[in-house]
């Protein structure tokens, strides 16, 4: 298994800390040569440095690997073509890229402000777009390729205060599957995971006093879980698995439901508002999906 990325190019976003350092760290001892892409920035998305990229780059050549660091900005369109040339102009090719990079600006929605939405779209969303366009081309030559992108169950279940994330988590299950379907036909793949891990994003989120014994479970939960199923997918192995959703959470990993209909009704003719009212609000009504949360549907302790 120590060469199942033999030959391999891959491109981590977000890789300095955290999700993305596991999954560049473990790419790595798989084979692979890395570019570690991370403008070092806080979690609002300021304050850069290059120290988190430099330090990743340092562990995997101290280990024995390949790796080159990378501190653009994804949420920049030109950056994003540069880390990408620069994966190409160092190692000859790209073969996987991992949309990982992420910032968190939490706010109730009705205070919520146009940059905090922004921001946050920029990044995941708009910087999911821009690296995977980056890749296109290139995996289309090859005629081979594989994207991991990011998701999250505050888009995919919900979650209170994350409205820019979870709009911009739930976009990027979108991105992949459209991926997913444009580019079969030129052997490249896509797919997301969903973690559940503990990291400074994570930590970042206020929780009221009554949420402590749930935290404690969570903080079981490292980002070294995650990259096992990343390095899978980046994988020859994984040539089965495309526009799929797997949520990793501890030594449990999910394949997430993808939106299909439930039940249907039907008059020969036609609905009024009445009518949907007396007959379809009936008929549907206990097939609703329930304003859960994420700790809801998952509100056992992690194994």
């Amino acid at each position: 298994m120590a060469e199942m990325l033999e030959n391999k190019v891959v491109l981590v976003t977000g890789a300095g800390r955290g999700i993305g350092r596991e999954i560049s760290l473990m790419m790595a001892r798989h084979g692979a040569k890395v570019v570690v892409n991370d403008p070092g920035v806080s979690l609002e998305g300021s304050d850069e440095t290059d120290g988190p990229a430099n330090e990743v780059v340092r562990d995997i050549k101290a280990a024995g690997g390949e790796a080159v660091a990378d501190f653009g900005s994804v949420a920049d369109a030109d950056a994003a073509r540069d880390m990408v040339t620069r994966a190409v102009d160092t190692f000859g090719r790209i073969d996987v890229v991992v949309n990982n990079a992420g910032i968190l600006r939490d706010v109730i929605f009705h205070k919520m402000t146009d940059e905090d939405w922004d921001a946050v779209l920029k990044v995941h969303l708009y910087g999911s777009y821009n690296v995977s366009r980056a890749a296109a081309q290139h995996f289309r030559n090859q005629q081979s390729g594989t994207f991991v992108h990011m998701t999250s169950t505050s888009g995919l279940v919900g979650n209170p205060g994350q409205a820019n994330y979870s709009a911009a988590k739930m976009g990027i299950v979108g991105l992949s599957k459209s991926l997913a379907l444009d580019m079969a036909k030129f052997n490249v793949r896509s797919n997301c995971i969903s973690p559940f891990a503990w990291s400074r994003m994570v930590g970042s989120i206020p929780n009221t006093p009554d949420q402590e014994e749930r935290l404690k479970g969570l903080r079981m939960l490292t980002p070294d879980k995650i990259a096992p199923v990343a390095v899978f997918l980046a994988s020859d192995d994984s040539s089965d698995v495309n526009g799929q959703i797997l949520a990793v959470r501890g030594n449990e990993i999910f394949l997430m439901s993808q939106p299909r209909p439930l039940r249907s009704v039907h008059r020969a003719e036609g609905w009024s508002p009445e009518t949907l009212r007396d007959h379809m609000l009936p008929a549907l009504k206990t097939s609703f999906i329930p304003l859960d949360m994420s700790r809801d549907v998952f509100s056992w302790t992690p194994v």
